[in-house]
């Protein structure tokens, strides 16, 4: 079984996914963690040196791989990997996809105290981020409603997320 978590940047997917890989056994492969590990740099640089544009094509060749060499994994995309290209199209096809979706103020907390390097949000206060994330989010939902399943992604009970995938 292919399990995808998706959803906006500081939604959880990374936390989430790791548990739940873990306990229904599949392994786990953060996307961006994959890209920058076979790139050998960071997204950050990623984005910088190449631009976003083929940063994305990047994500969508490093997605098809990961598809392509498992049929048992647990994937946790980027916040935008849903909505560009046919990504959205392609998780549905092949495996479960599931839609941490989080209210903004808990998005904004949670991205203004992130350990984790976020490209998109340098330099932002939190009213500005505010605007951004809502901007953003208002954009990226449409692809994110695409998914097989939604759960709160807020206070996220990992057993929920076993119960969706045990259906």
């Amino acid at each position: 079984m292919r399990v995808f978590l998706i959803g906006f940047m500081a939604s959880g997917k990374s936390s989430a996914g790791k548990k739940l890989a873990k306990i229904i056994g599949l392994p786990f492969i953060d996307l961006d963690n994959y890209i920058e590990e076979k790139y050998n740099i960071t997204i950050r640089l990623l984005i910088y040196d190449k631009g976003m544009d083929e940063f994305r094509k990047i994500e969508k060749q490093s997605l098809e791989t990961i598809i392509s060499k498992n049929t048992n994994v647990l994937v946790s995309t980027g916040g935008g990997t849903s909505c560009h290209f046919n990504n959205m199209k392609l998780m549905n096809d092949t495996g479960v996809t599931i839609y941490l979706e989080v209210d903004i103020p808990t998005l904004v907390d949670r991205l203004m105290h992130a350990k984790q390097d976020r490209p998109l949000i340098w330099g932002k206060s939190r009213e500005d981020l505010t605007v951004y994330a809502t901007e953003l989010l208002g954009k990226r939902q449409e692809y994110y409603l695409q998914a097989q399943h939604a759960v709160n992604g807020k206070n996220l009970k990992i057993e929920s997320l076993v119960n969706i995938l045990e259906k």
